[in-house]
């Protein structure tokens, strides 16, 4: 009964995939759409600068202005917690 299951879930998966392949044309990527008029492409430096510099920029300053705007009082609260047992206590 196990192998049955495992059998129809890979023939599932298998029609599923082979069915997606079939259906999705990439031959249709190449055809301009009315309209489409791309520009220059990117070099690999803006490439990097867009997608990777200005990302790690923008989380850097950020927490940079969080870290320096935050103004809230840091409690001690080792005052507070009594760790150490009591020495007359007895099992």
């Amino acid at each position: 009964m196990d192998k049955k299951n495992a059998l129809r879930a890979g023939t599932l998966a298998a029609g599923t995939t082979l069915m997606m392949l079939l259906m999705s044309s990439p031959a249709l990527a190449v055809a301009r759409d009315d309209g489409d008029d791309p520009g220059p492409g990117l070099s690999v430096i803006e490439t990097l600068g867009y997608f990777v510099g200005i990302p790690i920029v923008l989380f850097l300053v950020i927490a940079g202005l969080v870290m320096v705007l935050d103004r809230s009082q840091k409690q001690d609260t080792s005052k507070n917690i009594n760790v150490r047992p009591k020495a007359d206590v007895k099992v």
